[in-house]
């Protein structure tokens, strides 16, 4: 009895100072790489839409585009990188290369 109070509490105290990480990997890293390749093309209507809420339509229409053209290269860029490179540990501990990692995360 005694013993198994001491493998319990030895596991309760174990379990709560493990921290909840994100853990990268090489399939992460090829999981990441695809989805911004298929969804790279995204970046065009979310820069417009956002630019267009953060000043006004015009501007959406034309910054937005800009900066919604350039964002696809960058993020469908990335994506291929990330394809291409998986199985190295590049960026160190295949951390992504962009931030947010996927374009339907918020910044």
């Amino acid at each position: 009895m005694k013993r198994a109070l001491v493998i319990c509490i030895a596991l309760v105290m174990i379990l709560s100072i493990a921290t909840a990480s994100y853990a990268q990997d090489p399939a992460k890293k090829l999981g990441r790489g695809i989805a911004n390749v298929l969804t790279g093309w995204v970046e065009l209507p979310k820069n417009i839409y956002n630019t267009s809420i953060e000043t006004n339509p015009l501007v959406g229409l034309t910054v937005g585009t800009a900066k919604g053209i350039g964002m696809t290269i960058v993020r469908t860029g990335a994506g291929v990188y990330e394809v291409v490179t998986f199985p190295f540990p590049l960026p160190e501990d295949y951390m992504p290369i962009l931030e947010p990692e996927f374009v339907f995360q918020t910044d």
